[in-house]
């Protein structure tokens, strides 16, 4: 095959259509190394069954977000012979047939949330980050209204080594600001929806995250985990290919 032929083979093999209800980028990971998704908020059951039937067909894996309850256990039903791992906070599920394997890139993502609401989002940035071969590392509830609790799961991330933070807040936003002063570590910041009242719904937490003074912090959109977990994960996975350059050198 010619090297025009090639081009023109991957161009139109980029794209699944099912059923002229999607369009999947199944190659997508082999693109840019970062999985397809399915979103699963207002689709139908039958369409959502449909499209992680071919996912799994044709990658072998389907990653599902912002699942019901009934599109959980819809899914639970129907690809129960396949490895099913579910995050229950972020009501997401990754679906896997048994010869998929999972690659590890050496690549370490840190998550922290302030608060237990903040788990969620934080779930959404763990799973993805999983997913694209990163280990990761979460630790809950250390927001600034005990700021002391932040000690211990700081020095946790610094003794793991992780090559990228992701840190989720709500409310005022504080903690992303707190931490970036700390680290020398590439920080994203998460406003999450948790708050209420004037600024709430993560309005404050992302103007405040927007307007933080400590370098060295990139903010997401609100409830952005899995743009979070993307971002970290390619962060972290260029800083493990280039650890592992200087170790064979």
């Amino acid at each position: 095959m010619s090297v025009p032929e090639a081009e023109k083979a991957l161009r139109m093999n980029v794209i699944e259509n099912v059923a002229n209800i999607a369009k999947l980028d199944t190659k997508r990971e082999i693109r840019r190394s970062t999985p397809e998704m399915i979103f699963a908020e207002g689709k139908a059951n039958e369409d959502l069954l449909s499209i992680c039937a071919r996912m799994l067909r044709k990658s072998r894996r389907v990653i599902v977000t912002r699942l019901n309850d009934g599109q959980t256990e819809l899914l639970r039903k129907k690809f129960g012979k396949y490895q099913l791992k579910r995050f229950s906070h972020a009501k997401s599920i990754v679906i896997k047939r048994r010869d998929y394997t999972r690659p590890r890139t050496g690549g370490k993502v840190g998550v922290l949330t302030a608060g237990t609401v903040d788990l969620g989002v934080a779930e959404e940035a763990v799973m993805i980050a999983q997913e694209m071969g990163c280990e990761t590392f979460l630790e809950v509830d250390a927001g600034v209204a005990g700021i002391h609790r932040l000690v211990e799961p700081l020095k946790a991330m610094i003794r793991n080594n992780v090559d990228c933070l992701i840190v989720v807040a709500g409310r005022e936003g504080a903690l992303p600001t707190v931490v970036a002063g700390l680290v020398d570590v590439p920080l994203i910041a998460v406003p999450s929806s948790s708050g209420y009242g004037y600024g709430g719904g993560g309005e404050a937490a992302l103007m405040a995250m927007l307007q933080a003074c400590s370098l060295g912090l990139a903010v997401v959109n609100i409830d952005a985990g899995v743009a979070a977990g993307v971002v970290a994960a390619q962060i972290a996975n260029r800083v493990a290919r280039a650890r592992t350059g200087l170790k064979g050198s």
